[in-house]
């Protein structure tokens, strides 16, 4: 059997409110908001999904509700929910990436790994790092 042309396009996050998750990463990106549903009738009003694509159109973030979501404990804690995905976010400057992370709603983590490290949370809990490209 010959394996079919495949590639990754991105991520799906789950998310106690999907619709403003992708708000924040829209502004935090730049990236186009291109498909947003909910809620669907009979659930709550967080329920929903939204997606945004990349500038070049190659890569997409996509947020699901998920009526259980629990955010990430981080850093990781023995019996606490895990961090099963963290986005790599490229900067020039990882201080003026943080600002304007933060500038849009993002928190910077108590921990930090790697010295000069910027391990940011987004307003649902999901870290993700910013780094300079070397």
């Amino acid at each position: 059997m010959v394996r079919p042309n495949m590639r990754v396009a991105g991520p799906v996050l789950d998310a106690r409110h999907p619709r403003a998750l992708a708000s924040f990463y829209e502004k935090l990106l730049g990236w186009a908001l291109v498909e947003s549903e909910g809620p669907r009738p009979g659930f709550p009003p967080e329920d929903g999904w939204a997606k945004l694509r990349s500038p070049a159109g190659d890569s997409k973030i996509e947020f699901q509700w998920e009526e259980h979501y629990v955010a990430p404990t981080w850093p990781t804690v023995p019996g606490e929910q895990l961090m099963m995905i963290h986005l790599d976010i490229e900067v020039d400057d990882r201080d003026e990436g943080a600002a304007w992370a933060t500038a849009q709603g993002a928190t910077v983590s108590d921990h930090q790994p790697q010295e000069g490290g910027r391990v940011m949370l987004d307003p649902e809990g999901h870290p993700f790092c910013l780094f300079a490209a070397s």
